[in-house]
């Protein structure tokens, strides 16, 4: 038996609007909700509120008119107008902010990462919360991500490009294998484990098609073993955050405490979270009918002992002189790091970078370019990354000049040489001027 009801999907009703909820689901979550159960049902059927969140290593967040509330639990988070299309905008081609469901982001703020630390997240694509994680850096400490689906891994990658990090290292292992390389390394670890997604249901609707108490059980089982690697990592003193985005008491209440009763040197840790429902073991319920989100789960855990941060001791290396000239030439100062030679690419790495040898990483850093032929051509990456430079020109976001650079066409410039392009200020990708055009160096895959 099935019950049917009108869901929203992406702000707006699908052509096919009656979808249906599993039966087993819906009994649950009556038991779980008891009085406040009609509330929840009568929240599916309410347009979604979706949001973004500001990316603060480009600045102070710009005026958009359809930017709308703040989201209370993230200080660059906010609601937007779901008429909007922010996706199509330069900005979200520039980094300058990341669409992120609002219940999302609690995680992050519960983790409450500072500056100079060393913060894992275990579990980490498409990287909303990696990104979010290193506007909390600021471009100081070290980030590792990691996600173990190659696929996604790119995706992951791609993300930590585009918000114009510099201090990340992108992986692809299995948690296993991270616990081996970073025993105490990390002062925070966040593990977003992959779940049965009913807080997804109103967004995909393959999560509600896909959805079964066998699969509950499935990531049930699987998070108990992330949540095991994820702890060797924390050192003692440091704190955990087990997150998901389902509603399931085996994947969150029930196995925060099969881990804290395998795990004595972690305890639930108090923290206050005045926007969340707060349950037992240190854990939190986001829930849709009582916040503008989709639901999300979280649990804040403390490993006991004293600070013990272990030493970082890598080889540094020389740059090459094709980088000197062209950074001199350009007036780029980069931050503390040392340069790896990754592939053909050379990249910036943060001073806290381990050795990262027999690991499969996809960015180690910052990448800066390539020598070719005893010349330098910078990466994208570093566009992205970069305010500013000697040479540089900005158009408009709504010009036709920024359009047709984003189309891949050639533009007006009576620059030469390698030029920073930038939209209202915002830097969004190279081109190369010979005093009448600018040639283009955008990448081919993200031309419109």
């Amino acid at each position: 038996m099935a019950i049917f009801f009108v869901l929203w999907y992406n702000g707006k009703k699908p052509e096919r609007a009656m979808s249906m909820l599993p039966q087993a689901f819906l009994e649950r979550m009556e038991l779980q909700l008891g009085a406040q159960y009609p509330q929840y049902l009568e929240s599916l059927q309410r347009p979604r509120a979706v949001a973004l969140r500001f990316n603060p290593l480009k600045g102070e967040p710009p005026a958009m008119p359809f930017v709308r509330d703040a989201v209370p639990w993230e200080r660059m988070g906010f609601y937007y107008d779901p008429e909007a299309r922010p996706g199509l905008h330069p900005y979200h081609e520039a980094g300058v902010y990341y669409l992120q469901e609002a219940s999302a982001m609690a995680p992050v703020a519960l983790l409450d990462p500072q500056p100079g630390e060393r913060i894992c997240d275990l579990c980490a694509a498409p990287g909303g919360k990696s990104t979010q994680i290193a506007g909390r850096l600021m471009g100081e400490g070290l980030l590792v991500c990691n996600e173990i689906n190659p696929k996604r891994a790119k995706i992951l990658s791609r993300n930590i490009e585009r918000l114009g990090i510099a201090n990340a290292l992108v992986t692809n292992e299995h948690p296993a294998v991270l616990e081996k390389r970073f025993p105490g390394f990390f002062d925070r670890v966040l593990i977003d484990a992959p779940c049965s997604g009913e807080g997804m249901f109103r967004k995909e609707e393959a999560a509600v098609t896909d959805w079964s108490q066998e699969t509950v059980q499935m990531c049930a089982a699987r998070q108990r073993e992330i949540l095991h690697s994820g702890a060797q990592m924390v050192r003692p003193g440091g704190r955990l955050v087990y997150s998901t985005c389902t509603f399931a008491p085996e994947e969150n209440e029930q196995t925060v405490a099969a881990f804290l009763e395998s795990h004595p040197a972690f305890y639930p840790e108090v923290v206050s979270a005045p926007w969340f429902a707060a349950g037992e073991n240190g854990s939190f319920r986001l829930w849709p009918h009582l916040l503008k989100g989709e639901g999300h789960f979280a649990a804040v855990l403390r490993r006991r002992g004293e600070e013990d941060v272990p030493e970082v001791s890598v080889k540094a290396e020389k740059p090459p002189k094709e980088w000197l000239d062209f950074a001199k030439e350009l007036g780029i100062d980069l931050p503390d790091g040392r340069p790896v030679l990754f592939g053909q690419s050379l990249y910036w790495a943060p001073p806290q970078m381990p050795d990262i040898a027999r690991l499969k990483v996809l960015r180690p850093g910052l990448e800066l370019g390539e020598v070719k032929k005893g010349r330098f051509e910078p990466a994208h990456a570093l566009a992205l990354w970069l305010g500013d430079c000697k040479n540089a020109m900005s158009f408009p976001a709504d010009s036709a000049q920024l359009g047709a650079y984003l189309h891949g066409d050639v533009v007006p410039c009576d620059k030469r040489g390698w030029c920073l392009v930038r939209a209202d200020g915002y830097s969004i990708g190279w081109g190369k001027g010979d005093g009448t055009v600018l040639k283009n160096h955008y990448p081919k895959g993200l031309r419109r």
